[in-house]
């Protein structure tokens, strides 16, 4: 039993141990069924605090032979598979956490042969007359081991990707270590299993492109990919999606076993988007369980890149991106051109799937957008907005509620007059003559419609046209459902002549409450604003 050789499982019995547990131990039968396949080697990459580091430290103490874990195991759904038993603390496994060896800076230049001197000085006390160690470090001690005794190891890896967010700006540093583990794992015989876990996929360093001068394929820093993982991220989660964070079921469950609203645990920590599920974070679940108050816990534990940093770099159409989002509606991207790092952006997109990664935004792979998961990562948002550079976005949410409650009295004049504001407070980030900003300005003027309402209904086309942007209220909410068209220099009326021509609110005819007809007109020529507000009669 060692550190990083064959460990034991204090780690895992302390989490299981743990007041607010959740059993995910069913991940080891899909491990079990790809040891030594085609399919082994793994990299999970999750935002933190989704339960990367406690899956690791269970695989370790199930498969390390350094520890007996059965009793640890007693109840857990694992043990009806039958492979429970082949496996449980059956093989040689190496356990490292990259972040314990690369906690600053100033390790950068070491990291590489501290790792390999630690692992070596273990493997000889367990493998001493197998091996001698030779100028290819850890790979070639590994191969000698396997010579001999013709056996394999597991590999868990944590943190793998921290390289890349404390050498972010060493561009060679990234490269020896994504040299590192691809001569550790490519066509080794010796890996049996190779799981990795970090916040970033794989980073992309395989694509090639042409040196035009010699006419020669080569990548960004040379050399090719590390091309034999197969990727679980929180874009793509494949068949592992419910094994980090908790499942709709298990908060469900948990809030009843510890008496906390689940309506209040929804709107606050719902709203992770993995494929077609939804998922919570279990470090905000398990502290408002614990502590059964609602407020912003995940946030609070943040160690890496300030969300403010990346919302106000300088890309075309980020910001409106971002105000588009505060107002409740998703914003269409492309994720597949994200380089898997901190530093290489080109657009708008690429800062956007990075906070996906970062958890700070949810991605529906279905629609291609992105949008704020919950009102915890909203409240960091509007932290980081409440700044100099970010024009009048505080001031403008701040108008919200009451543009809301006049929207409901009916008062189109005090409607008009709040828009108006906020169109003119949001001039410094939106193009302020431009029919995308006015519904901008609609989506931020309505910010505080997220309290009563689902996520607006939008219909965007493309070009010229214009936005028409429904609401309707939350479950056993009694507020009127919000039908609102924007008109481009024509009138208000027109706006709601053209609601009930084209019959925009027939579709929610069923819905039962009242329903408010809002047309909302901007005059190009006189920058002026007016609206009008009718209560729509069901035929």
């Amino acid at each position: 039993m060692g550190i990083y050789v064959n460990p034991d499982n204090k780690a895992f019995k302390e989490a299981s141990n743990s007041m607010i547990y959740v059993d995910k131990s069913e991940l080891i039968a899909y491990t079990n069924r790809v040891i030594n396949t085609n399919q082994k080697n793994i990299c999970v990459s999750r935002p933190r605090r989704f339960g990367k580091s406690m899956a690791a430290d269970m695989l370790a103490a199930y498969y390390s032979k350094g520890c007996n874990s059965a009793r640890l195991f007693t109840a857990r759904k694992i043990t009806h598979d039958e492979s429970f038993g082949t496996h449980l603390n059956q093989h040689n496994v190496i356990r490292l956490d990259i972040q314990q060896f690369l906690f600053h800076e100033s390790h950068l230049g070491i990291f590489l042969d501290k790792i390999q001197e630690a692992v070596i000085k273990e493997l000889h006390a367990e493998y001493k007359n197998c091996f001698e160690t030779d100028q290819y470090g850890l790979p070639g001690v590994l191969r000698q081991i396997y010579a001999h005794t013709g056996k394999g190891f597991i590999f868990i890896i944590d943190e793998w990707d921290c390289v890349f967010r404390i050498a972010k700006n060493h561009k060679e540093i990234q490269k020896n270590y994504l040299d590192f583990l691809r001569g550790l794992f490519k066509g080794s015989n010796y890996v049996e299993l190779a799981y990795m876990t970090g916040i970033l996929p794989i980073k992309k360093y395989g694509e090639h492109k042409v040196n035009s001068a010699e006419g020669r394929r080569e990548g960004p820093l040379g050399g090719s990919a590390i091309n034999i993982f197969d990727e679980y991220s929180i874009i793509d989660p494949k068949n592992l999606w419910k094994y980090f964070g908790f499942t709709v079921d298990e908060v469900q469950t948990l809030s009843k076993q510890y008496d906390v609203n689940y309506a209040e645990i929804e709107k606050w920590y719902d709203g992770y988007l993995i494929g077609s599920h939804h998922i919570y974070n279990p470090k905000s679940v398990a502290d408002v369980l614990m502590w059964k108050e609602f407020q912003s816990y995940w946030t609070g534990t943040e160690t890496y890149e300030a969300l403010k940093v990346y919302i106000d770099m300088n890309y075309d159409g980020l910001k409106e991106a971002i105000i588009t989002m505060l107002g409740n509606s998703p914003c269409p991207i492309n994720t597949r051109k994200f380089q898997n790092d901190m530093t290489t952006f080109s657009t708008k997109d690429d800062i956007l799937t990075l906070l996906v990664h970062l958890g700070y935004l949810t991605y529906n792979k279905k629609d291609r957008a992105v949008s704020i998961p919950n009102l915890e990562i909203a409240q960091e948002f509007l932290n980081a907005v409440d700044e100099p550079g970010w024009g009048g976005v505080m001031q403008s949410i701040r108008r919200s509620e009451a543009l809301l409650k006049d929207t409901w009295a009916l008062n189109g004049n005090a409607v008009a007059d709040g828009i108006a504001a906020i169109h003119n407070e949001t001039s410094s980030i939106l193009k302020y003559n431009d029919e995308h900003s006015l519904c901008c300005t609609l989506l931020m003027a309505y910010y505080s419609a997220k309290a009563y309402y689902m996520n607006p209904v939008m219909e965007m086309p493309s070009g010229k046209g214009f936005a028409d942007v429904v609401y309707l209220p939350k479950r056993n909410m009694d507020h009127p459902a919000l039908v609102v068209e924007l008109k481009w220099n024509q009138s208000a009326g027109a706006a709601i002549k053209q609601i009930k021509e084209k019959q925009y609110a027939s579709w929610i005819r069923e819905y039962t409450g009242d329903i408010l007809l809002v047309g909302i007109q901007y005059s190009v020529k006189n920058k002026t604003h007016t609206c009008v507000i009718e209560r729509y009669w069901k035929e």
